[in-house]
């Protein structure tokens, strides 16, 4: 059994959900009362995004390299990075790991791929709708992706920030990040909605009346991570 390290803190709650989720993972494969082997590095969140504002991803990949290497030091075999944002330089960080990492943009897209998914949805951080880090590798399967408008990113990045990485869940908030789904499903005609940041889960995670389904990004990394440490 391998065990498996994990990058959190970007934010804070959606690395309980990891925590929780990785667990319950382990125990539905294993129902024998044990538990897995998990090494948790909670770094600075405000570090990071500072360094993101800044457009400074040469100091984003050192810190995270750094943040990793401390994981393998505790004896971590396989690696995460437990937010959608600092995929933007996961291939520098990949290439630099002590450890094997595991892509929650890859496994996303494998995701959608086996569903037969065509044209998705992106919300996350104003970082992820406007990088290319996600259709660099959904462009590989043949997926299109569509994001928000200007004001809409400026909208769910500014809740995104200052209301769910606090664990603020509004119902207000709730509505008008459906209302966007609404639109986008209506005049981009999508097949589903990538929930591009970890804790939309959080405030979407339970939508089923939306006609098109939502893949939830962190349910599908952990769910890639057990299948590489602990199958």
């Amino acid at each position: 059994m391998k065990t498996v390290g994990v990058i959190g803190g970007i934010g804070p709650e959606s690395t309980i959900e990891y925590y929780r989720q990785l667990i319950a993972a382990y125990r539905a494969q294993k129902p024998d009362g044990s538990y897995p082997p998990i090494v948790i590095n909670s770094v600075n969140m405000k570090a990071l995004v500072d360094l993101f504002e800044a457009n400074d991803l040469v100091k984003v990949t050192k810190y995270l390299v750094g943040a990793i290497q401390k994981l393998a030091d505790a004896g971590a075999e396989y690696g995460l990075l437990a937010a959608n944002t600092p995929h933007i330089v996961f291939d520098e960080i990949r290439g630099r790991s002590p450890i094997p990492l595991v892509s929650i943009v890859e496994a996303t897209c494998e995701a959608a791929r086996a569903s037969g998914l065509k044209r998705l949805g992106l919300f996350g951080t104003r970082f992820t709708m406007q990088g290319q880090f996600y259709p660099h590798v959904f462009s590989t399967a043949q997926i299109a992706l569509v994001v928000p408008q200007p004001h809409e990113q400026t909208y769910i990045h500014d809740k995104y920030m200052n209301e769910l990485v606090k664990g603020i869940i509004l119902p207000e908030t709730r509505q008008r990040l459906l209302l966007i789904v609404d639109r986008l499903k209506e005049q981009e005609r999508l097949d589903g909605l990538i929930l591009g940041g970890t804790e939309l889960p959080l405030i979407l995670g339970d939508v089923a009346d939306r006609g098109i389904p939502f893949l939830d990004t962190t349910r599908i990394h952990v769910q890639a991570i057990v299948a590489r440490a602990w199958s």
